[in-house]
């Protein structure tokens, strides 16, 4: 059975993909407002993740939230970690690729994770010790047991354009190897996808928590693993993220490892 905790996640999950969906007919209407260059969020990501945070308050008001759109709210062991919409360019170009990305930390440890598909109407679950699911059925990362036709996925995100030179070279590296590489635009989807099998292995440049919490906790609870570049273990700090199934980790960090700029191993 989910955890209670989890279920609150759902429903909150559940309530910002009805408002998600609500707007898709009217895309072009929508307030749209440029954070920094290429970072925009719409009215529908700060709708979205208004009704998250108040049914998460709902059922914990002592526990902390770290929203990509409101930011930090509260201090505490426990902090909600929320991508209301991940995708948010995908979304505004009608690209249907986007989910709804709810983790909860416990001393920085991801105990808890949700994210949400509201198109395909899918939902990834887990809790630490209990496994990952989706839509209630178990689910575990690949097996496959290096790079040789391996299916990766990556993004270019458009805050780290500094690294852009290192991360062509690393997938021009990895591509070597691999059968292919995509590139979607939704890290939290990706990650849920890691955790199916869908996809083998991932990385990406430069994410912050909200991208990372819940997926990273799927991955793992699959049965695979996530790191920084250089294979140190955890959610990195600095944003530079790998996951996988153990053995495409290892080969991604190996074959990676000449291309990483000194900023990029650290």
């Amino acid at each position: 059975m989910p955890r209670p905790a989890v279920n609150v996640a759902v429903r909150a999950a559940r309530a910002a993909g009805q408002i998600i969906l609500r707007y898709m007919n009217r895309i072009e209407s929508l307030a749209i407002v440029e954070k920094q260059r290429m970072d925009f969020a719409s009215e529908v990501d700060r709708a979205a993740e208004a009704e998250i945070i108040r049914e998460l308050k709902r059922a914990f008001p002592g526990h902390a939230i770290l929203a990509e759109e409101s930011g930090a709210q509260g201090k505490g062991k426990h902090v909600w970690v929320i991508d209301p919409l991940d995708g948010t360019h995908n979304y505004l170009r009608g690209f249907p690729h986007f989910c709804v990305s709810i983790g909860m930390l416990e001393n920085g440890e991801p105990m808890h994770g949700v994210v949400y598909d509201p198109l395909r109407d899918e939902l990834f679950t887990a809790s630490r010790g209990d496994g990952a699911y989706l839509n209630d059925r178990r689910i575990r990362t690949s097996a496959r047991n290096d790079l040789e036709g391996a299916l990766l996925t990556t993004g270019f995100p458009y805050r780290q354009r500094a690294h852009l030179d290192a991360q062509i070279e690393m997938t021009r590296a990895l591509l070597g190897q691999a059968e292919d590489i995509r590139r979607t635009g939704s890290a939290a989807l990706d990650l849920a996808y890691v955790a199916n099998g869908r996809i083998d292995g991932y990385y990406e440049i430069g994410l912050k928590p909200w991208d990372m919490a819940a997926g990273c906790l799927l991955v793992r609870e699959a049965g695979g693993r996530y790191c920084d570049f250089v294979g140190r273990e955890g959610i990195p700090e600095s944003g530079n993220l790998i996951a996988g199934g153990h053995k495409v980790v290892d080969s991604i960090i190996r074959t990676i490892a000449p291309q990483l700029t000194p900023a990029l191993a650290r």
